[in-house]
């Protein structure tokens, strides 16, 4: 299981990898990439701004308080609240991203298709598909932010475990969301694609908390955002290899390079 989550975590290493080999294509997600910043930005700046105001309304009992509790019960509720924004702010500009940047989006996982060699998948997603999808997203976005906040009023270990809580349940929906294109491509249903990310679950969580943590990187997001999609490209690919028998790629094989070909078969007299 330790192995396959690192295998997830190299998967993005190889869709930033692909800022090298290909750096014209992933260039193309970085304009819906930063539109959905700065539309989070203008959510997220007022929001820890009066995050003392708030704080201040949420814990009136505490006002007899002695200080330094007082400070540090309400500095404790800001930065669960914060957290709990983070892990919204991850799935909403997902959603948002991928929705307004499809054309691109889908001009970099068909290259990274070709990329890797074999039968390319045809498929594509309909706008209205993305735009359930962006919807569904958002709303299981809310859910972990609400689950985040519960979590972080657990007395003296609410603030880890939230913050454990919110990074592992957002990049899985994360990976969910970002292979979802190429699955579709290859007629995949809703219930196997969850079937082959249920069986690939380390692998999944892995790349997607990767992901979640480049995206909490300030403007991180916007750069890594290209590399995501390149890299769930690979995880899809991978998985479904995986579940239809063929040999798996190496999570370190070079995309462009074509496997080894079979050993021939000895000969005979």
């Amino acid at each position: 299981m330790i192995r396959e989550f690192f295998t997830g975590v190299r998967i993005l290493g190889r869709g930033f990898g692909m800022w090298r080999t290909h750096p014209r294509l992933l260039a193309l997600g970085l304009i819906p990439a930063v539109i959905a910043f700065v539309v989070l930005v203008a959510a997220l700046v007022p929001l820890g701004l009066s995050l003392g105001a708030l704080t201040d309304g949420m814990t009136p009992f505490a006002d007899g308080w002695v200080s330094p509790w007082r400070e540090l019960l309400r500095v404790g509720v800001g930065i669960v609240i914060f957290i709990a924004a983070l892990a919204l702010a991850g799935a909403v500009f997902t959603a948002l991203t991928l929705t307004i940047g499809d054309p691109f989006y889908q001009r970099i996982w068909q290259g990274v298709e070709r990329s890797l060699g074999g039968p390319e998948p045809t498929g594509t997603t309909g706008f209205w598909t993305i735009f359930g999808e962006g919807i569904r997203m958002v709303v299981l976005g809310i859910l972990i932010a609400l689950l985040t906040l519960a979590v972080g009023f657990i007395p003296l270990v609410g603030g880890v475990l939230a913050t454990i809580t919110s990074v592992l349940l957002s990049g899985r929906l994360l990976a969910r969301e970002l292979t979802a294109r190429a699955f579709d491509a290859r007629g995949f249903t809703t219930y196997s694609r969850s079937e082959l990310l249920g069986a690939g679950r380390a692998r999944v969580i892995g790349f997607g908390v990767a992901t979640q943590l480049c995206f909490l990187v300030p403007l991180g997001a916007i750069v890594a955002m290209p590399a995501a999609v390149a890299g769930s490209t690979i995880l899809a690919r991978g998985l479904s290899d995986r579940a239809a028998g063929a040999p798996a790629m190496s999570a370190s094989a070079t995309p462009g390079m074509s496997p080894p070909p079979p050993p021939a078969p000895p000969a005979h007299a």
